[in-house]
């Protein structure tokens, strides 16, 4: 569930062409490490940060399917890189490219997750943007939210398999120009 309600605004900010936001989280996706980047672009600062959820920045266009791909990778402690429109708490939002990975200490123990995310081209942000709000649709069209979370998790799935892709395959896919 979302600490705050906040509503966005519209406004876009971007990373510098050589910034890169660091966070770490603990196992549950609790904030245990945020750069100043990521301070700035979210409009938090340190202690309204660490030891919240790493989803106080999550936007309502970002469709839960691809969190719970999100997810599901890193629980079988897989890197994943996404797509990702974060919303500060000021209303602005920003889009990054997420690489996301597991965390482990001496014994291979999983101790939590740490995430870079980098600023997107446009290309790819258009491209994925038409897709999420595909996926958002379905989840809104019904009546409960697990309902909506296995369809849009179907029509992604229906989307990879059209394409013949993974969905890391169809990320660097359009990272790489195929938009």
């Amino acid at each position: 569930m979302r600490a705050t309600q906040v509503r966005p605004t519209g406004v876009e900010r971007t990373l510098g062409e050589d910034e890169l936001i660091v966070t770490k989280t603990d196992p549950r996706g609790v904030l245990t490490y945020a750069n100043d980047v990521f301070l700035r672009l979210s409009a938090l600062h340190e202690d309204e940060t660490i030891g919240k959820p790493h989803n106080i920045i999550r936007h309502p266009d970002m469709p839960r399917a691809i969190f719970k791909l999100l997810w599901d990778a890193i629980g079988e402690r897989q890197e994943v890189f996404a797509y990702v429109v974060n919303l500060a708490t000021d209303g602005a939002h920003y889009w990054v490219l997420a690489h996301v990975t597991p965390s482990s200490d001496a014994q291979g123990r999983l101790v939590g997750y740490h995430s870079s995310r980098r600023r997107p081209e446009p290309g790819p942000v258009a491209a994925i943007s038409k897709i999420y709000a595909e996926l958002r649709a379905e989840e809104r069209r019904h009546e409960n939210s697990a309902a909506g979370l296995d369809a849009s998790w179907a029509k992604l799935q229906g989307i990879l398999t059209e394409r013949n892709q993974t969905y890391d395959e169809f990320v660097w896919s359009l990272t790489n120009g195929a938009y």
